[in-house]
């Protein structure tokens, strides 16, 4: 399930919601329920992605990563796709409990996410995009809390698409070693994203606020990044996967932060060292 990773689908789910305006819309009128669903909603679908990621990757990791919890034998193929296959409906179902478009919304990410484990994985280009699209909609998933206002914001959905097909294309040299050319590549992409982060900051006058949080998001995805392109060996790829993954979310508190709803910037960033600690004990990538 990669409990660390997961903790940042629940990241992207927030920032989806502090860019719907809902807590700022109804104030203290505002209802815990819907969020609580589409948390859960998000915690099936990407716990269910990750294990299917592992299940279609079965042969292939008695290679590559023996060490996967399949290939080691500690658990089985089946009971690994069972187990995925609960989740996803369990996500569905959470979704489908608040509103239609949620649930709409929850099933594309799951097809989305069988797409790009059973085909499009090793696709150059393709894959890196499918497996962005992922991230795009789990934060229109938030955003559809108030569903009227995912024609407005929908298009926001570029910059995770934009940041995981970073993510992925410097992963595919994480057990080989990978191209600075790659890495380079990756690196403009982070800085597009960053730019699109102070851009809507500086648009809703949230721009030194946002600022905090963009920082520390900068230092987390380049500094390891930039030791990568230096030595472009598996470990150090490894770690800029990882930083990149965990630092998902820095870049939600900061979307938070730029649409204005501070209180769930700090919300997010708490997940922060959650996430940092149940990497210390459970795979990343």
């Amino acid at each position: 399930m990669r409990p660390a990773n997961v903790v940042t689908s629940v990241a992207d789910v927030v920032a989806g919601i502090a860019i719907s305006g809902y807590f700022l819309s109804f104030g203290l009128n505002a209802q815990l329920l819907p969020a609580i669903l589409l948390c859960i909603a998000t915690i099936g679908l990407y716990s269910g992605g990750i294990i299917y990621n592992d299940v279609f990757d079965a042969e292939l990791d008695k290679v590559e990563r023996p060490e996967r919890p399949i290939p080691s034998g500690l658990v089985s193929e089946q009971g690994a796709a069972i187990f995925g296959g609960v989740l996803f409906v369990i996500g569905i179902f959470a979704a489908g409990m608040y509103s239609p478009a949620s649930q709409y919304l929850a099933a594309g990410i799951m097809i989305a996410c069988l797409v790009y484990n059973k085909f499009l994985k090793h696709n150059a280009i393709l894959g890196p995009v499918n497996m962005g699209l992922c991230r795009g909609l789990n934060l229109l998933l938030g955003v559809s809390i108030l569903p009227s206002t995912l024609h407005t914001w929908w298009y926001l959905a570029i910059v995770p698409i934009i940041y995981i097909a970073a993510i992925t294309m410097i992963s595919r040299g994480e057990v080989h070693g990978g191209s600075k050319k790659t890495l380079y590549f990756a690196a403009a992409l982070y800085a597009v994203v960053i730019a699109a982060l102070l851009t809507f900051a500086a648009i809703n006058g949230q721009l030194p606020l946002t600022t905090v949080f963009v920082i520390p998001f900068l230092l987390m995805i380049f500094l390891p990044l930039i030791k990568a392109i230096q030595n472009p060996i598996g470990p150090n790829i490894g770690k800029a996967v990882k930083s990149g993954v965990i630092a998902l979310i820095l870049m939600n508190a900061a979307w938070a932060s730029a649409f204005g709803a501070w209180h769930l910037a700090v919300f997010i960033v708490i997940l922060l060292p959650i996430s940092l600690l149940l990497s210390k004990a459970f795979a990343v990538t």
